[in-house]
């Protein structure tokens, strides 16, 4: 599969209730802001980069890339984020990732999509617990998505079940999937990522 069929997605439009309220997407993290580091690791692979945003979209627009909010308001949850993506996405493939987990592989792209096999939605497995907000999905899926949004399903894994999808094993990397709800994480991710 080539970049020119698959776009990235950045699921920053959450409510970072976790983190007081705080945007995770802008936080700063390691001399840049948490996005930083995410989009780092799909902009090489793919060819375009959209971010899931429904706060600071000026500051997000200052990356160059396509700002998309949730289609719906009231900060539904990722599965909303993800069916903004998809509707809006230019490419038969979206590479889904969010904000807030800055040691994703740096290989994320290329893994997803050679172990997808004929499935239409990959999932990233650290060996020990599926990662569902990290995956490579067939953008044909956006209308069944939203049928499924419409009829009040919000569960991501109860959507994944009705489709062929796989697991990707990412277990040799367990630690890149860390995310960031807390202080506490950030500190914690951040001193374990010096060299």
């Amino acid at each position: 599969m080539h970049p020119e069929q698959l776009s990235g997605l950045i699921l920053a439009g959450g409510q970072g209730r976790r983190m007081g309220g705080r945007d995770k997407g802008v936080e700063p993290f390691a001399g840049q802001m948490l996005i930083d580091h995410v989009l780092q690791r799909l902009r090489p692979h793919v060819a375009e980069v959209l971010i899931n945003a429904n706060r600071h979209l000026e500051v997000y627009g200052r990356l160059g890339l396509r700002v998309i909010t949730d289609r719906e308001g009231g900060y539904q949850g990722p599965l909303m984020g993800i069916w903004s993506g998809l509707s809006a996405a230019r490419t038969p493939w979206v590479v889904v990732a969010p904000c807030d987990s800055p040691a994703l592989p740096e290989d994320l792209v290329e893994r997803l999509v050679a172990g997808r096999g004929e499935c239409d939605i990959a999932v990233a497995h650290d060996g020990e617990r599926a990662h569902p907000v990290v995956a490579l999905i067939r953008r044909e899926l956006a209308a069944d998505l939203g049928a499924t949004l419409a009829a009040g399903e919000r569960k991501i894994d109860r959507w994944y079940a009705r489709h062929a999808w796989c697991h990707v094993d990412f277990s040799d990397c367990p630690h890149a999937f860390a995310n960031l709800n807390t202080e506490q994480d950030k500190a914690r991710l951040e001193q374990w990522l010096k060299p």
